[in-house]
């Protein structure tokens, strides 16, 4: 109940509407007043909001609409977030920020694990939500998507030169990386879709190949936010893409802890229109 007493007081405190944007963000939470006070929260902030009770109501809206962004509870009747948030990164990159109510270090590194790009304990203050909620679409933004010549990692370039926010591919060590649809393509042609923050990991190691890069770098340039020394949101993003990466020996050791300097990618990367 606190929770939504957070988000009546704070649409109490809005002086007047923000303009309007055009992005779409769908709330998942099976508590309806959570759900109602936040999506109508989110509407006199400017967004566009839709609400869904659970995984089914979310995959239909999923369908029928474009989704900017999510905002999962992780505690759901049936499906969990956690379930969930597995399951779209299989086949969508859209970004998610996983609400819960256990606010432990345990479950935020699961719900990274799973592919959430952020994550915000419950009683939360709603205003806090929207600042994620810029904060996550600003970074899912700030690499290249579909639109040629999109700005991407600031002044970056490839090994052969290219600029590597005007390149549609990335290939590496046998590995294609399609920057449009955030995907990898394997040496064996088996593809792997990659959540937003694994994807600006990737992004990052391989714009700057064969140097090691310091957890603090990273953390600054995939999150854009400050860290702790206890942040360890960076080591589940190598985590995981060492897992995808793994497929061939020969890419055992593609990505490297460098002691007491942070993580190298080493391979030769090219980039291709």
């Amino acid at each position: 109940m606190e929770c939504v007493g957070r988000i009546a007081r704070a649409r109490d405190d809005l002086e007047s509407n923000s303009e309007p944007t055009m992005d779409h963000i769908l709330v998942v939470d099976d508590d309806p007043n959570i759900r109602q006070l936040l999506r109508d929260y989110l509407r006199d902030m400017g967004y566009e909001a839709s609400a869904a009770s659970n995984g089914a109501q979310m995959k239909q809206i999923l369908r029928q609409a474009r989704i900017d962004l999510i905002v999962l509870d992780l505690m759901l009747d049936g499906e969990d977030g956690l379930d969930l948030t597995r399951d779209l990164r299989r086949e969508n990159a859209v970004p998610i920020i996983m609400l819960s109510a256990r606010g432990g270090l345990l479950d935020r590194i699961l719900g990274l694990e799973m592919g959430a790009d952020d994550y915000l304990p419950k009683p939360f203050d709603p205003r806090e939500l929207v600042a994620k909620i810029k904060v996550v679409l600003r970074r899912t933004r700030a690499v290249p998507d579909a639109a040629p010549g999109a700005h991407g990692l600031h002044g970056l370039h490839g090994t052969n030169g290219r600029h590597a926010d005007a390149s549609a591919f990335v290939t590496f060590a046998g590995w294609r990386l399609d920057t449009r649809m955030k995907q990898m393509l394997s040496p064996d042609g088996v593809v792997v879709s990659l959540g937003g923050s694994d994807y600006r990991t990737l992004r990052t190691l391989l714009d700057h190949p064969n140097r090691p890069l310091s957890r603090e770098y990273l953390l600054d340039q995939v999150f854009d936010k400050g860290h702790t020394p206890l942040d360890r949101s960076i080591d589940v993003c190598v985590s995981r893409l060492r897992h995808h990466l793994k497929d061939s020996a020969r890419n055992a050791a593609l990505i490297r802890t460098v002691r007491n300097e942070g993580y190298m990618l080493v391979a030769e990367v090219a980039y291709e229109a």
